[in-house]
């Protein structure tokens, strides 16, 4: 086991002391010698249900405490418990939500409904340092049950003077290593099936354009490594912390004086030219892999990606995700992912659970949140935890789930960094990452004119959409716009309009021309996405991800010559030597959904869906974490 991270003792209010002791004496849910010291640990501070100390390894013991459930459920109407998880833990979650409301519960005499909601972790941070002011309060969540500790710092720290009463401690309920994920045959070639390489190790290789080729694999290509966004996605924050680590030399103690170094900064800057690029969740990346396997070769896609356990275990029995919130069950890939665990040990999400401070919330919620936490820390809750691919808070995991996602029999864990440490390493990921070659590649067509509300074309919607974009961009990523029509017996129009440059030079001229669009006539979707994918690939740049982002609302319409099978050969060809990636938006109900998702899987991409055009924002907004 690692050592234990030096956590801050939260100084708790007199409610939860209120709460713990009328929940121990009242309720008698799990017995009141038990439920004091298990949900506040000494001295009145946080702790994980079964000796584990927040944020930290959990103290091996005996036995876990006994679900007692009440002898009968409460009267109605039953208290509404909000529980908003990651997109990671979600179904984890779900299933402890389901199994505790499957016996009785009896919370200040009434029965108890458990609602689950999912958001990723970094967006929920978002909302909780805004106290979930954009959250109808029906919704607000009680409990907050993130996959990662770190993420209550970075809403406190969001949040400003405002998150002083915020919690950064949280009572653990399940854990899962970030590890790497490799197909087994790439694991096997490089040796690490049999002896685990080190982080360093792990960079090192990524940086390595010939790796393949010297280890007799030329048909696997470049070292493709994925990575999340730290923005959005634990996973995407602890690989950066390990960056960050590795560039310190000292992963397991990581200085935050350290971070600022300029020497350390350039070689984490440095190790971010390695990544094929960035996708907000694990499961973005894990749809592709899969999907080139079902095609013949997962190596056409992923060489590693740094992922946490437990999405190691659904890729491995046929679970995969295109959007990282709706799950599909499928058959087994052909070729697994191995969880290779690095000889330094790795970090741990551990899924604490907080109960939230907010005006919204009642005293009956407060106490039905104990109840439910105190559930999750019990034997029978334990056992959903591990029965739904985590280890529980003693560090155990189902050997028929270690089995299938080839989990290590126990965790070496690196200490999650210090609060600071957290903060200023998220707040880096804009400096550090690898920079942006994209083109915006808007659909202005006739259809464009039609209105998604009184007064707002759909081009509009798509202008406003685009403007917001730019935020996530920095003067140093190079961006251009394009847009594609024609009239009758004309070319394609207007074509290239602002060229791609760097932001903090082309921005003025880039919304200018945006704003100057306006829609022409036909749809010649397939030639503008292969004449604009042929001038990216002429321009590459190895040391940027170049893209293409692709906006259309409708179908190829046109006279003018182009299938959709000679667009993806192209795109294919193009993916082996000049990437390029399409990343495709459906804008509104008429898209032709099926064509955009031909054109980002023939070049690596991914397909994002926008058909109610309200949505074009934030469904922007997700798609460009993606470089």
């Amino acid at each position: 086991m690692g050592r234990r991270r030096a956590a801050t003792r939260p100084s708790y209010p007199r409610w939860l002391l209120t709460v713990a002791i009328t929940a121990a004496a009242v309720l008698g849910l799990i017995g009141g010698a038990m439920l004091l010291p298990t949900l506040l640990g000494p001295g009145g501070s946080a702790s994980s249900q079964g000796g584990a100390a927040v944020g930290g390894t959990p103290t091996p013991q005996a036995a876990l405490p006994v679900d007692q459930p009440a002898a009968a459920s409460g009267n109605g109407p039953c208290i509404s418990l909000n529980v908003l998880a990651s997109l990671e833990n979600a179904d984890m979650v779900r299933s402890l939500a389901s199994e505790y409301m499957a016996k009785p519960r009896s919370v200040d005499g009434l029965c108890v409904t458990v609602n689950v909601s999912q958001e990723k972790s970094g967006v929920a941070a978002v909302k909780r340092a805004s106290q979930f002011a954009t959250t109808p309060v029906a919704e607000r969540p009680t409990v907050w049950l993130p996959d990662s500790t770190a993420w209550l710092q970075v809403a406190k720290d969001k949040a400003g003077e405002a998150g002083n009463g915020f919690e950064t401690a949280g009572t653990s309920v399940a854990r899962s290593g970030i590890v790497l994920a490799m197909p087994a045959s790439m694991a096997k070639a490089v040796g690490w099936d049999a002896k685990a390489p080190s982080w360093a190790d792990v960079f090192k290789a990524a940086e390595d354009r010939n790796l393949w080729k010297r280890l007799n694999h030329p048909d696997w290509g470049e070292f493709k490594f994925g990575k999340a966004s730290p923005t959005v996605s634990t996973s995407g924050l602890m690989g950066l912390v390990a960056s960050y680590g590795i560039a310190g030399n000292n992963l397991e103690a990581l200085d935050a004086s350290r971070l600022k170094d300029s020497a350390v900064i350039a070689k984490v800057k440095a190790g971010e030219l390695s990544t094929s690029h960035y996708m907000a969740t694990p499961e973005h990346f894990l749809w592709h892999a899969r999907q080139a396997d079902d095609a013949g070769k997962v190596s056409e896609f992923l060489s590693a990606v740094i992922v946490d356990e437990k999405s190691v275990w659904d890729y491995n029995r046929g679970i995969s995700s295109n959007d990282g919130v709706t799950k599909q069950a499928g058959l087994a890939p052909k070729e697994p992912l191995l969880a290779i665990y690095p000889s330094e040990g790795v970090l741990v999400a551990d899924s604490p659970a907080v109960v939230l401070e907010g005006s919204w919330i009642s005293a009956q919620q407060r106490l039905a949140a104990v109840s439910f936490i105190a559930y999750a820390g019990t034997e029978q809750g334990q056992n959903v935890v591990k029965t739904t691919g985590y280890r529980n808070i003693q560090d155990k995991v189902e050997d028929v789930v270690a089995t299938t996602g080839r989990y290590a029999a126990s965790l070496k864990e690196i200490p999650l960094p210090s609060d600071e440490v957290l903060t200023v390493v998220q707040k880096s990921f804009p400096d550090v990452r690898k920079r942006a070659r994209a083109l915006f590649l808007l659909d202005v067509s006739g259809s464009m004119g039609q209105e998604i509300v009184p007064g707002v074309s759909r081009l509009q919607g798509a202008k406003d959409a685009v403007t917001k974009a730019m935020e996530h961009f920095t003067g140093d990523d190079q961006v251009g716009m394009a847009a594609f029509s024609h009239l009758e017996g004309g070319k394609l129009s207007p074509g290239l309009v602002s060229p791609v440059a760097p932001l903090k030079t082309n921005k003025a001229d880039l919304l200018a021309e945006l704003n100057a669009l306006h829609p022409v006539a036909y749809t010649p979707l397939f030639e503008a996405v292969g004449t604009f994918a042929a001038q990216q690939a002429e321009a590459y740049d190895s040391s940027s991800i170049n893209t293409i982002v692709l906006l259309s609302d409708g179908k190829n319409d046109t006279p003018h010559a182009g299938t959709l099978a000679a667009l993806t050969e192209q795109l294919h060809d193009q993916h082996h030597t000049t990437p390029v990636l399409v990343f495709t938006l459906a804008y509104g109900a008429d898209a032709d959904t099926a064509s955009l998702r031909a054109i980002a899987k023939a070049s690596g991409a991914h397909f994002y869906d926008a058909s109610d055009p309200n949505r074009l924002e934030a469904v922007l907004g997700d798609l460009v974490t993606s470089f």
